[in-house]
């Protein structure tokens, strides 16, 4: 029996999986097949080839897949977010580095099998940065890939050992044995910054308060916000998300110099997002109340990342700035949702 070529998306219910799902679909290239402990919701649904329901965990479910299919592309988003993980750090290190592994067997195992390297695309984070306090930060300016890499948090922990793992993968597999064994997973990492996303609701998240702030607004409701006004971090509205993903697995191998790239698009201050919403809500009632702990965790992400090696390497150019992020894709979508 021939195996079917297809795209392998994890965690596929989640806010970057929706736009992947979308833009591939409507592409219409490649054949979708989804991974993820939640169904699909039903639109979505249709657009994909096959859904699996089920966890990264089971290595008996992913042997199934790779019986069945030829993947030739992973996009591995299935992971335990920044608060949960600190909650939960067991399970964390079990769904984000345990689950990451599996995949990335899953991948050798495919590659060696259809004689082809697999591109393996893993969404990384700015939680992989530790600097150690708010006045350090302030001086660091644009922090590069290999600077102040000593995440403060579990799943920066989990985010930064699996980076190390996919570089493993792809160049050092196995690297006693006596025939070569690398090169059949061609891992790409994004360092991503925070996502806002205007179709689907924040989920917690530590850097969720700039949408919390804008949903908040729109339904009418105060929001106090966890961290203080002077709070600086990168962001990107979540369809720049979507085409950097897209980008670098699409971008020719030679022109890679890097396995880990940040990319980012804007780093307002969370008084600067405050004022942004006001002024497309003026009646909105917006404080700050940071939380001690919270506000911790996020001192010691960086005010801004150094994406040139991405800009250099894949032609990286987010389409949206800080003013058409809001303007044009997160106030009127989430606006309208409340309606």
């Amino acid at each position: 029996m021939l195996r079917t070529p297809v795209v392998l998306i994890t965690g596929a219910s989640g806010e970057i999986g929706h736009g992947l799902i979308t833009s591939i679909a409507a592409d219409g290239r490649r054949p979708i097949i989804t991974l993820d402990v939640r169904p699909l919701e039903g639109e979505l649904g249709r657009l994909v080839e096959r859904e699996f329901i089920g966890s990264i965990l089971d290595t008996n479910l992913l042997e199934r897949i790779l019986s069945e299919y030829e993947v030739e592309l992973v996009f591995h988003l299935a992971a335990l977010l920044s608060t949960r993980s600190e909650f939960t750090p067991i399970t964390a290190h079990q769904v984000n580095v345990e689950g990451t592994l599996n995949l990335l067997e899953f991948a050798q195992k495919q590659g060696e099998s259809h004689g082809r390297p697999v591109v393996f695309m893993y969404p990384s984070s700015i939680a992989a940065y530790g600097l150690p306090d708010a006045e350090v930060k302030a001086h660091a300016g644009k922090v590069t890939e290999n600077e102040w890499t000593k995440p403060s948090t579990m799943y920066g922990c989990n985010k930064l050992y699996c980076e190390h793992l996919g570089r493993y993968y792809a160049k050092r597999y196995k690297q006693l044995a006596a025939e070569p064994l690398a090169g059949k997973v061609d891992f790409r990492c994004l360092r991503f910054p925070g996502l806002i996303s205007a179709v689907t609701v924040p989920s917690g998240g530590t850097s969720d308060y700039a949408p919390e702030m804008i949903h908040a607004a729109a339904q009418g409701k105060p929001y106090a916000c966890f961290v203080r006004a002077d709070t600086r971090i990168p962001f990107m509205a979540m369809p720049d998300g979507v085409e950097a993903l897209l980008s670098l697995a699409a971008a020719p191998r030679a022109t890679l110099n890097h396995t880990v790239y940040n990319v980012t698009a804007f780093n307002p201050s969370a008084g600067e997002v405050r004022d942004l919403v006001l002024a497309a809500f003026p009646g909105a009632d917006i404080s700050f109340k940071p939380d001690v702990k919270r506000q911790g965790i996020v001192d010691t992400w960086p005010a801004d990342v150094d994406d040139s090696a991405a800009r250099n390497d894949w032609r990286w150019q987010p389409r949206y700035d800080l003013d058409r992020a809001f303007s044009e894709y997160l106030i009127p979508m989430i606006r309208e949702r409340y309606r």
